[in-house]
């Protein structure tokens, strides 16, 4: 977006503002999870007439319109620009809302169309990998391969919540009377994954276009780090793991941060130096 100048009355801004980027479980190509649960990967901006995700639609309609402070406090699902307090649409706009004629599920402004693979390609097809930015990222997974299939790596390592998930994740098959959703996908590599996202997703951007990347297995093998290129990690955990829950990662969790930030220090050397926002208008 600084790139595109996309702010209103900010002409000057720029890609060289940022330095690096770290992506940790970041779903930059989509995940399957979002068709178990109840997308349609032919129409994969709509969901299925009778589906989990269509029960949470509900439950998140009716969350936000009884509009109960200290649950909104505890979490907001971020629609409060929708206006669907009882205070303003009354018990009629519930009914709008919920027939799916009002509110976000209506606009198509949130988030799951966005994680299909086919919302991902779309939104990708505008990402760029700038030359000067330094990527990072880590990709979760909790699979393994036995005897040629794909199956959760752990029983008790993995969140309950979650096991089934990774399950189900692990045997996913595109729908094979459908189109695949681009030229050269394979189910297999979209099988190991975390319980929430594909591991392939969390590497780099790869759909439509393949941006510039390479495996690390140890820290040495990007030592000092090259801009313009997405380095990935790939570290065994499920997504509460790293994403939700804390202190079910631990030490690990601490060493990844530590790297982060020793990445930051130490091994991100410019050839040119950085251009800050504050200096454009000196």
């Amino acid at each position: 977006m600084l790139a595109d100048k996309a702010f209103n009355g900010h002409e000057n801004t720029s890609d060289k503002w940022v330095l690096s980027i770290t992506s940790l479980s970041g779903a930059f190509n989509g995940t399957t999870r979002t068709y178990l649960d109840g997308m349609q990967p032919e129409d994969w901006r709509n969901m299925k007439p009778v589906c989990l995700l269509q029960f949470c639609r509900l439950g998140t309609i009716i969350y936000d319109w009884l509009d109960i402070s200290w649950l909104k406090s505890y979490y907001n699902f971020g629609f409060d620009h929708f206006n669907m307090s009882w205070k303003k649409i009354g018990i009629f706009g519930l009914i709008d809302c919920l027939l799916g004629n009002a509110g976000p599920f209506a606009s198509g402004d949130w988030i799951l169309p966005d994680l299909t693979i086919q919302g991902s390609m779309q939104l990708n097809s505008h990402l760029h990998t700038f030359p000067d930015t330094y990527y990072f990222s880590y990709a979760t997974k909790r699979t393994r391969r036995i005897f040629g299939i794909n199956v959760p790596s752990s029983i008790f390592g993995i969140h309950p919540l979650l096991f089934i998930r990774v399950l189900q994740m692990s045997q996913w098959r595109h729908p094979p009377d459908l189109s695949p959703p681009y030229k050269g996908y394979r189910d297999e590599d979209w099988q190991d994954n975390d319980g929430a996202l594909n591991t392939i997703s969390m590497t780099h951007p790869q759909i439509p276009v393949e941006h510039p990347s390479q495996f690390v297995g140890h820290d040495s093998d990007c030592q000092p780090l090259q801009p313009g290129i997405w380095y990935y990690k790939i570290v065994e955990g499920d997504h509460i793991l790293f994403i939700v829950n804390r202190d079910r990662a631990g030490v690990q969790f601490d060493m990844i941060y530590d790297s982060i930030f020793e990445r930051c220090r130490k091994h991100a050397f410019r050839k040119s130096q950085q251009t800050l926002p504050e200096e454009i208008h000196q």
